[in-house]
């Protein structure tokens, strides 16, 4: 495994061992239940639950009683979305503002909601993958439920300005939701600054644990009105059935906690590492694509494309390297990125494309022995 190069962050990062020593007693002796507060064990569980809903709370700027716990931001996505269209409070408005460059977690849901009588507007992007904001102010009309556009992207990188975006859905009052499953615990997220209404996250973007995540949703100015998609129990103050993943919690709580301490450093470190590789790539290949370059950009994500190359057979001869072709989450169908595409990448640049995703744990020598490899197997395609 020391050979191995891991530089596919943003498709899941290695869990932090500060993390796993927070998770080990409620994966050990304190195995009780959150909802079983007549005995110590459950009072435990319990209090450590409120505890890390306290610390992800911190890190987005929110109410503590606004955090509700998913089993990631697929679901919380999905929550947001579709709880929002089943509230009857907001009967009447059936229109959605979206993005084509979303992750499916939020491209699915729109459609399905198609199914159900709802409009979609897909927003384009132009060729750094940023939308127009003239356009989106365009789009919203009297019957838009909400505007979903994510915070950064998961195949370029890109970041789009999110406080603008909020700004503009609460002056027209329209609800604002986020996936910020890239960016919470990367980059500075505030739900009050950005006038955002639900955003969703994952643990395991930021080094917790997979299979944990939650939603933000506002409770005043203005409250927002969700139907829940799980029923069995009424958890989460009705908003999500099913018992507490406790160690899984406390993993994020703890994973939120880290990020807020080192975020800065880590920020200016992780770009600066993703410069290193890009400029080693592109000095040494001139005819490199760097897909998103010139906009804002998460700091650990380089995206390039190299042309007449097929992405596929190049890193079938990287076995040591560990980076991603198209997003991992759609992995199961090998098809050409719709991010990329939407970008106005051509075939040969679509089927080109290699994404490197650096961060916590990567060093200057594995850029550097990245850079090499992968120059190397370019060369001798």
């Amino acid at each position: 495994m020391s050979d191995l190069i891991y530089l596919d962050y943003n498709a899941t990062t290695p869990l932090d061992r500060r993390v796993l020593a927070a998770m080990r007693p409620y994966l050990e002796d304190a195995f009780g239940n959150a909802a079983s507060r007549h005995h110590r064990l459950g009072c435990a569980a319990s209090g450590a639950v409120e505890r890390a809903r306290e610390q992800v709370a911190s890190l987005i700027g929110a109410d503590p009683r606004e955090i509700v716990w998913t089993s990631g931001a697929t679901e919380s996505n999905n929550l947001a979305l579709k709880g929002l269209a089943a509230a009857a409070a907001y009967d009447g408005r059936r229109h959605v503002v979206t993005v084509r460059t979303e992750h499916h977690a939020v491209i699915d849901p729109c459609r399905w909601l198609e199914t159900q009588g709802f409009e979609v507007t897909w927003l384009a992007v132009d060729e750094r993958g940023q939308i127009d904001l003239d356009a989106l102010d365009a789009a919203i009309r009297d019957d838009t439920l909400v505007v979903s556009v994510m915070h950064a992207n998961n195949e370029v990188g890109t970041l789009h300005p999110v406080p603008e975006i909020g700004r503009r859905c609460r002056a027209r009052g329209v609800l604002f939701h986020t996936d910020a499953t890239q960016s919470v615990g990367k980059e500075p997220v505030d739900v009050e600054a950005g006038c955002i209404d639900l955003l969703s996250f994952s643990a395991h973007k930021m080094y917790g644990p997979k299979g944990s995540g939650g939603l933000y949703v506002r409770r005043r100015g203005p409250r927002v009105r969700l139907e829940p998609i799980i029923h069995g129990g009424g958890h989460e103050r009705g908003a999500r059935s099913g018992t507490l993943n406790v160690p899984g919690i406390v993993g994020l709580g703890a994973a939120a906690e880290l990020c807020a301490a080192e975020m800065d450093a880590e920020r200016a470190r992780v770009a600066g590492l993703r410069d290193r590789l890009q400029s080693a790539v592109v000095t040494a290949l001139p005819h490199t694509v760097v897909n998103g370059d010139g906009a804002p950009r998460l700091a650990g994500t380089l995206n390039v494309s190299f042309p007449g190359v097929d992405a596929e057979a190049l890193l079938r001869r990287l076995p040591d390297l560990c980076v991603s072709t198209a997003s991992a989450c759609t992995s199961a169908a090998v098809q050409p990125s719709h991010v990329l595409g939407a970008l106005g990448l051509d075939d040969d640049l679509l089927l080109g494309s290699v994404r490197l995703s650096a961060g916590r744990f990567t060093t200057e020598d594995e850029i550097d022995r990245a850079a090499t490899a992968l120059v190397d197997a370019v060369n001798a395609s």
